[in-house]
């Protein structure tokens, strides 16, 4: 099976696919970034996608929250998986750490490890790139005193030195990934079940309006996890809010709950239904 990932080798997106997939045989699709790796699904360049959702200290990945509601309407959730994320401060051979002069990572990685940073290596100039592993390979062919932070594996790809390990601000550091899949994928699974929706534009604005919005879940006793607003691109002030609540899309009392939501907002869409304990790709 073709699964794309955010790529190149060695980055923590490819550590989870290796992890998630379990034993199903697998063709892995590097992207250049998260958008083009959900774009491969919607495109038909691969079978499924992994990519961040959300993290324990960083919150909602925000490129992933964007694609999924304004470039990929032809894909869905299909599943979840968990990842612990460990952070290593990595250089192409030792070198003192008041010596760094540009630690480079993904923003999401770099802001994971901002206290290491600012205690450990506040002369360092901190650049992005587009993934860790980009990073990391980035600093292997640099004859400058730099340093990336990124997964230890990338380390070993790219022949590079670990300096420092477990640099992440909160030794809890998980990040959640999901499994993206055409629509009309079917994963199968037992209980318990997420449903993940966007919806946005609640009528005439007033004080209540995402209050009595969100009420038709609670009212119906259907439990919301997590809720997340990002710009609607349509001027200040407009959003959509995305959540995540508990049980399946096809349960009668979730499926209410989702169409009177439906009579109060403009737009609702389910991006996904899924069970999130299942091992493996859904639907392989």
């Amino acid at each position: 099976m073709r699964v794309a990932y955010l790529g190149p080798a060695g980055t923590f997106s490819e550590d989870a696919l290796r992890t998630a997939a379990g034993s199903t045989e697998l063709d892995p699709v590097p992207a250049p970034t998260v958008y083009d790796a959900i774009r491969a699904v919607a495109e038909g360049e691969a079978e499924r996608a992994l990519v961040p959702f959300e993290n324990s200290i960083e919150g909602a990945v925000r490129s992933t929250l964007d694609t999924l509601a304004f470039e990929a309407e032809s894909v869905t959730i299909a599943g979840e998986h968990d990842h612990p994320i460990r952070h290593s401060l990595i250089a192409r051979e030792e070198v003192p750490l008041d010596r760094i002069e540009v630690v480079l990572s993904h923003p999401q990685a770099s802001s994971q490890c901002a206290r290491f940073i600012r205690e450990e290596l506040p002369g360092a100039e901190v650049r992005a790139a587009a993934s860790t592993a980009e990073a990391v390979r980035a600093v292997s062919v640099s004859a400058k005193p730099w340093a990336a932070l990124g997964a230890s594996s990338a380390a070993r790809t790219y022949g590079c030195v670990v300096l420092r390990e477990g640099v992440e601000d909160s030794p809890d550091n998980v990040t959640r990934f999901v499994w993206i899949a055409p629509v009309g994928t079917r994963p199968g699974g037992a209980e318990p079940w997420r449903t993940t929706l966007v919806f946005s534009e609640l009528g005439a604005d007033h004080p209540g309006a995402l209050v009595e919005a969100l009420t038709e879940f609670s009212s119906r006793d259907v439990n919301l996890t997590r809720i997340e607003s990002r710009p609607l691109r349509r001027g200040l002030g407009r959003y959509m809010f995305f959540i995540d609540l508990d049980g399946s899309a096809d349960d009668p009392v979730v499926a209410a709950a989702i169409e009177a939501l439906r009579e109060k907002a403009e737009s609702v869409r389910i991006l996904g239904s899924y069970p999130i304990a299942a091992d493996g790709i859904p639907g392989a």
